[in-house]
């Protein structure tokens, strides 16, 4: 059974081709090679939104990316680089509110600290037309403060918000957004980067964004 369409939008503005740049942040932009920390990705992308007179920058389902290479929490072994992301990423300013995309509750948050990881992290567990959960990383670490495992979450209900580099991973502020079929014993976590190697189970595990959220012709 498919996952049905989101019926809230993620944040209290739309995306649209006015206003977002779909970003290729893959290993085949060699633009990217002189980008070697978050300033220099947070000035890449804010070059380019300027320049292209965008608001928002949106993309990543199924890259393949280098900008992982820095953080030993994604190659600490070449033989299991993970390098294939598994979400759709949206840019925007820290603290941007962000909204439920359908009737929830909350199956489980955490705030995960590694180099380059999520930081503070809510996942989403749905049950229209079937059981699958949204993951939502790199939110602020206020975002898991007076929340609980359980708790109902109506769609389009304010949640979270996007964290800062300080506290999202080190990165320039960003929301991560994956669907997850089968999550299994995983909570407050699960790999939104994978092997090559794995590429074919994740992909079909972790459906493209865009098309729930009705952003896949952008």
């Amino acid at each position: 059974m498919q996952i049905p369409p989101a019926s809230a939008p993620l944040f209290d503005f739309n995306l649209t081709k006015a206003n977002c740049l779909v970003l290729d942040l893959s290993a085949q932009n060699d633009t990217l090679k002189s980008v070697h920390s978050s300033a220099t990705l947070a000035a890449y992308i804010d070059g380019l939104l300027q320049k292209k007179g965008k608001s928002y920058a949106i993309g990543g389902y199924a890259e393949k990316r280098v900008i992982y290479q820095r953080f030993t929490h994604f190659n600490s072994d070449p033989a299991t680089e993970r390098n294939i992301h598994l979400g759709v990423d949206v840019w925007a300013p820290a603290l941007t509110p962000v909204y439920a995309p359908a009737d929830a509750v909350i199956h489980s948050f955490a705030y995960n600290d590694n180099p380059g990881d999520y930081g503070g992290t809510i996942i989403l567990e749905h049950s229209e037309g079937q059981k699958y959960y949204s993951l939502h990383g790199h939110l602020s670490k206020s975002s898991l403060q007076n929340i609980a495992v359980g708790q109902n979450i109506k769609a389009g209900e304010h949640f979270a918000y996007l964290g800062a580099e300080a506290e999202n991973g080190g990165w320039p502020p960003h929301l991560h957004f994956q669907l997850i079929k089968d999550i299994g014993n995983f909570k407050g976590d699960f790999p939104g980067v994978a092997k090559e190697s794995e590429k074919e189970y994740y992909l079909s595990n972790c459906p493209d964004p865009s098309v729930y959220l009705g952003i896949a012709g952008l």
